[in-house]
């Protein structure tokens, strides 16, 4: 249940974030695809969690974003799935990430007071 943990996490971060707002209508951020995690499990636990807070009821907009590698030995740059990181070219595991990993917040959207 990791997703679990985590929607309990943003929820402690847009509760924070939102303090003073009547009400939170929507969380938007970001998805890496290598975090192999259930974007609607996300949702579902986010959902859950947010009842009976200001966050009730929000949207939670997460995108999936694809996160490049590079191999260190060939210098091919390719979209690696669920952290497996083997060049596709010449079989390398010597590689870095190139762009962010994990799940992050945006922007949180609040209703007027």
């Amino acid at each position: 249940m990791h997703e679990s943990s985590l929607a309990r996490e943003v929820l402690a971060i847009v509760l924070a974030k939102a303090e003073g707002s009547p009400r939170v209508r929507a969380v938007y951020g970001k998805l890496a695809e290598t975090e192999s995690l259930s974007r609607d499990a996300l949702e579902f636990h986010f959902s859950a969690l947010a009842r009976g807070t200001m966050a009730e009821g929000a949207r939670l907009e997460i995108a999936l974003v694809h996160a490049r590698a590079r191999c260190r030995a060939c210098g091919e740059t390719w979209l690696p799935e669920h952290h497996v990181m083997l060049c596709p070219r010449c079989a390398s595991t010597e590689c870095d990430e190139l762009d962010p990993t994990g799940l992050w917040v945006d922007r949180i959207e609040v209703s007027d007071p």
